[in-house]
């Protein structure tokens, strides 16, 4: 099912407010702004409905119902700007909630930057229309999330007797709707859907000093379309190995060396590159890759490319967050900056121009052009040959104005393209700045996590402070 059931049928689809009453909402929205003399307006208005269901060791522990709906409305008083909004969708609240914004607009100052998108810039009606097959809603109960969740977790248990108890397995069914339009003329709305299963075992084993060790891990698949699952009893037998894998781990020395980040966590190293050149960090001077547009600022084999129509994406857009259309382009060519992420005020802080990302990125996906059709994961570990594998991080130690990274780290040491033992309890350390340009590998066992897609990532050097 795709996108465009969004009229009449939408209350059969688990909604209870159709397209064309959140078409009237925004009409009349913007008319009350227009009546009380703002000089331009802009609202959404959106519905999300939903079911989560966990178990622990077999147990429900907890049935969530969702269900939640929300108007928000910004008026503009020439370049003074104010928001307001409301979960009443009674035509008393509109107005009330109109005039709120209007009140805070006229006690705000003026910002030069403030103001709705260029009209060239939004989106057409026929591009805010397009379909990208967002939308696959589940009837799925919560009997039936639960025995997915349950069967998520047995696979687990089930993997080798050491899986000694769980955190639990849950399953999750969401999907939401919205409609917005503003006083230039944009139009435009779509439902979407997101889905997943879940488990988080913990295994356990005596060490030969007679103490107890215990590592957990989890995995879960998310998709669009829950017909596109990874089946419960393959999430649960992979969160079970991983758990399994960790244990008996140790410290390693202190000392230099290449370190391999896991798929997963590449992704998020793709995720700080995508900070340090949004608007927010450019116009505050917040990032170490300020006034980097024709810069060398990854490896030069490495191309960022941008997909927002990617059907059924985890983060496809036809337009963003203001209207504006959304583009495919390439970000970064060669390791050179081509553009950044940018809302309209954002760009008009920097002078440029809006790039769309009102909201943040759309369908990021890093490649290289050394990577071969064999560079599993595997060939990365021989690639790495003797260094750190990187499959666990904590805490959030990046600091986007100088660019320092330091991270609490777990994962593998690997030794002549081979693990050879589970690493705990070390820091990895270096600046972004310097390890974008010392990736040296990407591995075909690519991952996509919100909406950013890479393969295992190497690093040709960082510090690891262990004992």
């Amino acid at each position: 099912m795709s996108q465009r059931p969004m009229s009449g049928s939408t209350k059969s689809q688990g909604f209870a407010f159709t397209r064309e009453q959140f078409q009237q909402i925004i009409e009349d929205t913007l008319a009350i702004a227009a009546s009380i003399g703002a000089s331009d307006a802009a609202a959404e208005v959106s519905e999300g409905a939903g079911l989560s269901v966990s178990v622990r060791k077999g147990e429900i522990e907890n049935v969530e119902r969702n269900r939640d709906k929300s108007l928000g409305v910004t008026v503009f008083l020439g370049q003074r700007r104010g928001n307001a909004s409301t979960s009443d969708f009674s035509q008393a609240a509109l107005g009330q909630t109109v005039r709120a914004a209007y009140d805070i607009a006229r006690f705000t100052a003026e910002d030069p930057a403030a103001g709705l998108p260029d009209a060239e810039d939004l989106a057409t009606h026929e591009e805010a229309a397009a379909d990208l097959d967002l939308f696959h809603p589940w009837a799925v109960d919560a009997e039936g999330a639960a025995a997915l969740a349950r069967r998520c977790e047995d696979a687990a248990f089930a993997t080798d007797r050491r899986i000694t108890n769980s955190e639990g397995g849950a399953t999750s069914a969401q999907q939401s709707h919205f409609w917005a339009g503003n006083s230039r003329g944009f139009r435009g709305g779509y439902a979407s859907s997101r889905h997943s299963i879940s488990v988080a075992p913990i295994a356990t084993m005596r060490t030969a000093k007679g103490q107890t060790d215990m590592q957990r891990d989890a995995w879960y698949s998310s998709m669009r379309d829950a017909m596109e699952l990874a089946s419960p009893e393959a999430v649960g037998r992979y969160a079970a190995e991983r758990a399994l894998s960790r244990l008996n781990g140790r410290k390693i020395a202190t000392r230099e060396a290449p370190v391999l980040f896991e798929s997963s966590l590449a992704a998020g190293m793709l995720g700080a590159y995508v900070q340090a050149t949004s608007g927010g960090a450019l116009y505050r001077r917040a990032t170490f890759l300020l006034d980097s547009i024709g810069q060398q600022a990854l490896a030069a084999h490495l191309d960022l490319d941008e997909e927002p129509h990617l059907r059924k994406g985890k983060a496809s857009a036809p337009f963003d967050d203001e209207g504006v259309r959304t583009r495919r382009r390439r970000v970064v060519d060669g390791g050179v900056v081509q553009s950044y992420f940018l809302s309209s005020y954002s760009a008009r802080k920097l002078g440029l121009k809006t790039t769309g990302h009102a909201g943040g990125s759309q369908n990021l996906k890093l490649g290289s052009r050394l990577t071969q059709p064999g560079d599993h994961l595997e060939q990365m570990l021989r690639k790495l040959h003797r260094g750190f594998f990187v499959t666990e991080l904590m805490g959030q130690g990046v600091n986007y104005v100088t660019g320092d990274y330091s991270r609490g780290a777990a994962g593998y040491w690997v030794e002549n393209g081979r693990i050879v033992h589970p690493v705990h309890e070390v820091t990895i350390a270096g600046n972004l700045r310097e390890m974008f340009k010392q990736i040296v590998a990407l591995g075909t066992d690519t991952y996509t996590m919100g909406g950013k897609t890479v393969g295992s990532m190497l690093i040709e050097r960082m510090k690891i402070a262990g004992t």
